[in-house]
C-alpha cells in the first residue's frame, strides 16, 4: 500500500491534511485526459448530506488500488441545489469505480472563511480570471478540510479551480 503518500496519516487530526496554500493559490494548471474517480453527493440547497460515505467509499477503493496520487485532491463540481458531483484526483485508471478525464488550462486561487462566503469567492474568482484576459468556462470547488479539522485549524480554506479559454 502506499497510503504514506496520501499525506493523511501524517496529520494532525488523523482526518484531513493540513492544507499546503504553496501548491494551490494563484496557480495555473494545464490537464490533459487527467483522470478522477468520479461520484456524486447528494444535497439540500448546497448542503452535501452523503460526503463523508461517499468519499470514504472511495479513498477505500483508491487505497485498494493504490491510486494515490501524491498530493491528493478532490474537487466538486455544484451541479444543482440536490447535488455535487465529486472529482478525486487519481494517478491511475482503475476498475471498479467511474473514472472520468478532465483536460484544460485552469486557475487556481485559496479563499478562506466560513461556507456561506462562495458566493462572494465565486464572484471574486471571475473577475481574477477576467484580469487575465481569459473567459471563465466552469467553476469546480476544492473544500480541503472537514467541519471537524477546520475547527482543529481554526480557518476554513476552500481552492477554487476555474476552467478558462482564452
Amino acid at each position: 500500500m502506499r497510503l504514506e503518500q496520501t499525506h493523511y496519516n501524517n496529520s494532525e487530526t488523523g482526518c484531513c491534511a493540513k492544507l499546503d496554500v504553496k501548491l494551490w493559490d494563484d496557480r495555473e494548471l494545464s490537464w490533459t485526459n487527467k483522470p478522477f474517480l468520479k461520484d456524486h453527493i447528494r444535497s439540500f440547497l448546497h448542503v452535501p448530506l452523503n460526503f463523508g460515505s461517499v468519499i470514504s467509499r472511495d479513498h477505500a477503493a483508491m487505497q485498494e488500488a493504490e491510486a494515490y496520487p501524491e498530493e491528493p485532491f478532490w474537487i466538486t463540481d455544484e451541479v444543482s441545489p440536490w447535488g455535487a458531483d465529486l472529482y478525486l484526483a487519481v494517478d491511475k485508471v482503475f476498475p471498479g469505480v467511474k473514472i472520468e478525464t478532465l483536460s484544460g488550462k485552469f486557475l487556481t486561487k485559496v479563499f478562506e472563511g466560513p461556507y456561506r462566503d462562495v458566493g462572494k469567492w465565486s464572484q471574486a474568482m471571475g473577475e481574477h480570471v477576467a484580469k487575465r484576459g481569459l473567459k471563465l468556462e466552469k467553476l469546480y470547488y476544492y473544500y480541503a478540510t472537514c467541519p471537524k479539522c477546520t475547527k482543529h485549524f481554526g480557518k476554513n480554506q476552500v481552492v477554487l479551480f476555474a476552467q478558462v479559454k482564452q
